[in-house]
């Protein structure tokens, strides 16, 4: 076997190419790890929002809170349904809330629908995780209320002090941030259900209830006896998996933009990697021609060139990939194709995406490298050290 530090001097040697080369494989990687962190970002927000021992119960044939509506006297029955935990007053640990959403127009130019959730007193209560770190809470029955701090201050009368207009004429003012672990709740803006009721007309309705059971065993009999009503017309989910679907469709469409992008520019590394060791092997026939001399086989020298291309493509990639760790740094917002409203979230980095994004680095290299291994490998020896 050829020695590694032969290749590893080669490559130090011929510094500029295998810089660029390297730069180009790096440029891919961070593609392909960033979008991967987006991706994993956007579940990530959603799924900090839900608890394993919470449901959610939605209107029958239902996908998303925007699109059910339930009779709020059908809360209390929900509520009662054997298997529901009880709060430390006595009373079930439930919320019933209203979502809508609000067009409102961007700090910088441009407008977008923002959640607007309409919640009753217990609403933080039922979600300890939540908590206000500017401000206060908002006061039942009256106009205010309180953002998230993921889009505080993203848009026009959004921060503390502020007011915006949920409908004409009906301003409602912000009196507190609150933040919830980086959660999809962040990108809300929550005020009293009545008042929120009033303004969009829709009295004695609730959106959603959720309620926390006496342990996760406990969802098969609720979610069996709350659909058996046929008066409350219902459907159950675990809050965990309801999350999950609430974002498949748009960290889907960022993965497959994501990758139709990553695809285009690492056919170009690979290209570039291919022109790199193809030059290094018109460079080194006379190094190739001593070794065949010396009694290294095709198969070691194919295999030599091989690992090198991969050690040049991981080199890359690791740069690419510490590279891509400061995007997490960065919070974004785009539109959630589900609930058509604004979602806040940052790129989430994990072991998996970074090993995952050195995989596809590697394969890249052996890509790139295998043609010019290939011609190295069939190189005469004689022929070689004759020069030609």
């Amino acid at each position: 076997m050829i020695p590694l530090a032969y290749n590893l001097r080669n490559l130090t040697v011929r510094k500029t190419t295998t810089a660029a080369a390297a730069f180009g494989l790096g440029l891919v990687v961070f593609i392909v790890a960033s979008v991967m962190m987006l991706s994993n970002g956007v579940r990530a927000a959603t799924k900090r929002s839900t608890d394993p021992n919470v449901a959610i119960v939605l209107r029958k044939g239902s996908n998303a809170e925007m699109e059910s509506g339930i009779d709020e006297q059908s809360v209390g029955l929900i509520a009662a349904t054997p298997g529901v935990a009880h709060a430390s007053d006595g009373r079930p640990d439930a919320v019933g809330e209203l979502v809508v959403v609000v067009l409102l127009d961007k700090v910088g130019g441009g407008f977008s629908n923002v959640q607007l959730r309409g919640v009753p007193d217990n609403a933080m209560a039922f979600r300890p995780s939540m908590k206000i770190v500017e401000g206060r809470a908002a006061q039942p029955g009256t106009d205010e209320a309180i953002v998230g701090k993921a889009i505080r201050g993203r848009f026009k009368g959004l921060d503390l002090g502020e007011s915006f207009e949920m409908r004409k004429n009906r301003p409602i003012k912000i009196v507190g941030v609150f933040e919830d672990n980086g959660s999809s709740y962040e990108s809300e803006i929550w005020g009293d259900t009545n008042v929120i009721r009033a303004t969009f007309g829709r009295q004695s309705i609730v959106s959603s209830v959720r309620v926390r059971l006496e342990s996760p065993d406990k969802f098969d009999a609720f979610k069996a006896n709350v659909e058996a009503n046929r008066q409350l017309n219902v459907s159950a989910q675990r809050e965990t998996e309801w999350a999950v679907k609430q974002t498949q469709g748009t960290a889907l469409f960022l993965s497959a933009l994501g990758f139709v992008i990553a695809f285009f520019f690492s056919v170009g590394a690979i290209i570039g990697a291919m022109i790199t060791m193809h030059a290094t092997v018109a460079q080194r026939q006379r190094e190739i021609g001593t070794l065949r001399a010396l009694g290294f086989s095709r198969l070691q020298i194919l295999t030599s060139f091989l690992i090198e291309s991969v050690i040049l493509a991981l080199a890359g990639g690791a740069v690419g990939a510490a590279a891509s760790l400061l995007m997490s740094l960065k919070r974004i917002s785009m539109m959630n194709f589900q609930t058509w409203s604004e979602l806040s979230f940052k790129f989430e980095p994990t072991p998996q995406i970074l090993i995952t994004a050195l995989i596809v680095a590697a394969v890249m290299g052996i890509l790139g490298g295998f043609f010019p291994a290939i011609r190295a490998a069939r190189i005469n020896p004689v022929v070689a050290m004759r020069g030609g």
